[in-house]
């Protein structure tokens, strides 16, 4: 019997076995099942890391694997413009660290976030296997977890942490309220001429953001949301053509561009699951909820609800209980979905107010933006929400252990 199998091996997945090993030790029974264990392909894309999500990594013993190749953010602009427009306004800009002092937010390889998460599971001899979820079926007791190798598990929790199109959510009949944005994401990795003097740059432009973001040395990382009939076209541009679309869209500020990595492109939706838990099931990460990346929190929700998880299963066991118990998961429950659904709704609707070339919207935007930036404490809150700092932060996201 095990105490608990995690659906997914990426970075919600790791991480949450991770925690779970940190927090309740060797004879905590773990195992994580994902058919990509020995078999990743390539990956472009990136993450701003939240302060939170740091001290997250740096509790399960991961963070100073990652740091030093991690792209501090000490500030963001934030402009709005049609695509032709010779000068972007600067409407909000962030340039205060944390009260501590730290960056807003790191950015980093997700690919080098896996890597890091994965060697430090085999350290730890958590159990990984190459296989995946089929069907589960619960009882009052246990979850029967039947694998495509044939074989099956019993446990007292299920975490899924396999993504947008979780086999746990779907196999638990959690339903999902969801939204096509008819966008895309072009993503690539960038070296440029001049210094970022780690700037973030974000343009709102009519297709969506377009958001330039500070790596290690001479490199950033770009996000472009652009139509989703129209992306596949500009990813097969040649180099040359496809650098002076990004120049038209960015400008010269960084001098030349060369690309490092990609470019390659993904849709852009939003989900939410109607329910965060099942009997004996609990959902993180994409399984649970996508957001539009134009406020770089998806992964840092992610991390939020490990987070959230792992404390009300330490609250649970320490009493006796098993970490299946209900009264687990219905506080889980309780620490995330309000949350979760706030940030769905308010990414969703700054994508629906600034995707837009209408007059008055633009004018309402700009005002506001402008409004914002000249207070300080409301900037400030903001900052603190984006870290993860904000209200009753859970024990992982300030770097302890529950």
């Amino acid at each position: 019997m095990r105490d608990v199998l995690i659906s997914g091996g990426g970075i919600a997945g790791l991480s949450t076995a991770l925690a779970l090993r940190a927090t309740f030790g060797e004879n905590f029974r773990i195992v994580v099942i994902d058919p990509a264990f020995g078999t990743r392909e390539p990956n472009v894309r990136t993450s701003a890391l939240a302060a939170g999500s740091c001290h997250l990594l740096d509790a399960i013993g991961v963070w100073r694997q990652i740091v030093n190749s991690a792209g501090p953010i000490l500030s963001m602009n934030i402009t709005d413009s049609r695509g032709n427009d010779s000068l972007r306004p600067l409407f909000l800009s962030f340039d205060k660290p944390l009260e501590n002092g730290a960056p807003f937010a790191f950015m980093v390889r997700n690919a080098d976030v896996v890597a890091a998460l994965e060697q430090k599971a085999r350290d730890e001899n958590i159990e990984i296997r190459s296989t995946s979820v089929m069907r589960i079926i619960a009882d009052s007791r246990s979850i029967e977890v039947r694998l495509s190798d044939g074989t099956a598990e019993q446990s007292h929790l299920v975490i899924g942490a396999d993504g947008v199109q979780s086999r746990i959510r779907k196999s638990a009949g959690i339903e999902t309220v969801s939204h096509d944005y008819a966008r895309s994401a072009i993503v690539a990795t960038l070296t440029h001429d001049e210094d970022h003097g780690g700037q973030a740059t974000q343009h709102f432009l009519p297709s969506g953001p377009f958001a330039m973001l500070p790596m290690q040395g001479r490199r950033s990382a770009m996000v472009w949301s652009e139509y989703g009939a129209d992306a596949p076209s500009y990813i097969t541009l040649p180099h040359v053509e496809f650098l002076e679309e990004i120049e038209r869209r960015f400008g010269y500020s960084l001098g030349r561009f060369e690309i490092e990595e990609g470019p390659s492109f993904f849709p852009l939706r939003v989900h939410l699951a109607r329910s965060f838990i099942a009997p004996r099931v609990a959902l993180i990460g994409d399984a649970a909820h996508l957001v539009h990346p134009l406020a770089g929190q998806g992964l840092n929700l992610g991390f939020r609800d490990i987070a959230a998880l792992v404390e009300s299963l330490a609250s649970s066991v320490r009493l006796g209980l098993d970490p299946g118990e209900a009264s687990a998961l219905e506080n889980y429950q309780r620490a995330r979905f309000f949350d979760t659904a706030s940030m769905v709704a308010a990414t969703h609707g700054l994508h629906t107010l600034f995707s837009n070339d209408i007059g008055p919207l633009r004018l309402l935007r700009d005002l506001g933006m402008g409004i914002v930036d000249r207070m300080p404490r409301l900037k400030n809150k903001l900052m603190k929400d984006a870290a993860g700092l904000q209200g009753r932060v859970p024990s992982l996201l300030l770097g302890r252990l529950p």
